[in-house]
């Protein structure tokens, strides 16, 4: 009586982690660094406007975004990255990325490529909601190792072409999660001409734009749009969840082409939980300063000083270009998250956790990721006490 689609997954990283680490006792206090939830503080007048606007909580919000929000999100897509957007037919407001993420599969991936099985493009390691996006409509997820030898970025360009010419989307995630590398203006370039040759979509995922350590990354929009590329091949996602350290605020935003974005509409009309109208408000507010982002940043800046002095000297590692995880090399990352669990207290997740095995190698099983969001003086003295055990 139910369906076989999702009967071989894996349990998430989260409930994997705890079966491995929660029966042993902390071998000291437990520094919490597996989840990328932001700990940094969010904009102090956040509060006051939801208050302030509280009343709205007695209404249905607007499902697509009220217009001062979706102005607000084109205003800013135009300040950073010279994007011109409309902002009623290329914007729409998301409950966090997340959703829009998955449903992107479900309002774009059409049911045959040249008919056959569609296929959708992800990186290996990747955010384990484009595999789930992809299975959901018959799709069939092709994980393309994102390793060091490829600068921790898929080689789409890669494939053979029998199996390019199946592809409906692929999955870019910039900067990425868990590396924190960045695809440059030519990797975005050789990623979009590949889309326009072989008449698929881009979803690129850019939550973690706003983290970087010198040079701001850039968006698939605005490379696609300096191309001349097909208005509706890239769709991006970006949300205040890392931006501004809001997380719990579950707003976010997918822009696109004027057709790709009416399909997610019309299909956010159905099935979409629409972010409520005090939270759109204060949105707004929030999309439309960008003091609290560049204090942000400086306090990310301040960390991977931090993080590159701790493990300088360790071999294979790599100092992030952007975003607030550092990708740690080991020998196996189970082994290491226990060890450092049991020694120290230090809580890390395998990377195996968030790849797949693909021909009996899975690209995150020699790392851990650890994320950089605790205060700088308890990450620093977590990070010691990590590089102490698993590298000596």
């Amino acid at each position: 009586m139910f369906p076989d689609r999702f009967s071989n997954l894996p349990e998430y990283a989260f409930p994997r982690l705890r079966a491995l680490l929660d029966h042993h006792q902390p071998g000291g206090d437990v520094a919490h660094m597996t989840i990328g939830e932001p700990k940094h503080p969010f904009p102090d007048w956040v509060p006051g406007v939801i208050f302030d606007n509280a009343a709205g909580f007695n209404s249905y919000p607007p499902n697509d975004g009220t217009p001062g929000l979706r102005g607000a999100i084109s205003g800013w897509l135009k300040r950073r990255f010279g994007v011109k957007t409309d902002s009623e037919t290329q914007v729409m407001v998301l409950n966090g990325t997340r959703e829009g993420l998955y449903n992107a599969c479900m309002a774009l991936v059409p049911e045959k490529v040249r008919g056959d099985q569609p296929l959708i493009l992800l990186p290996n390691p990747f955010y384990q909601v484009y595999m789930i996006g992809a299975i959901s409509v018959d799709a069939q997820p092709v994980m393309v190792p994102a390793t060091r030898t490829t600068g921790y970025l898929p080689d789409y360009s890669g494939l053979p072409t029998d199996m390019l010419n199946r592809v409906a989307a692929a999955y870019i995630c910039s900067p990425s999660n868990p590396q924190g590398a960045i695809a440059d203006r030519a990797y975005l370039r050789e990623l979009i001409g590949l889309a326009e040759q072989f008449d698929f979509q881009i979803f690129a995922d850019e939550c973690y734009s706003e983290i970087y350590r010198d040079t701001p990354p850039p968006s698939a929009m605005e490379v696609a749009a300096e191309m001349g590329a097909d208005p509706e091949r890239v769709v991006v996602f970006h949300s205040l969840s890392k931006r501004s350290n809001l997380p719990g605020l579950r707003s976010g935003f997918v822009a696109g082409g004027p057709q790709s974005v009416a399909r997610l509409k019309q299909l956010r009309a159905y099935a979409g939980a629409p972010v409520p109208l005090p939270l759109q408000i204060v949105s707004e507010r929030v999309w439309a300063d960008e003091e609290h982002v560049t204090e942000n940043r400086r306090l990310y800046q301040e960390k991977y000083i931090i993080a590159d002095r701790v493990m300088s000297g360790i071999q294979g590692y790599q100092a992030p270009g952007a975003g607030f995880f550092l990708w740690l090399p080991v020998d196996d990352g189970e082994t290491a998250a226990l060890k450092a669990w049991k020694e120290t207290g230090v809580r890390v997740l395998p990377g195996a956790y968030l790849a797949r095995d693909v021909n009996g190698h899975n690209p995150g099983k020699g790392y851990v990721r650890a994320a950089m969001v605790a205060p700088k003086d308890e990450m620093e003295h977590a990070l010691i006490r990590l590089r102490d055990c698993i590298y000596s």
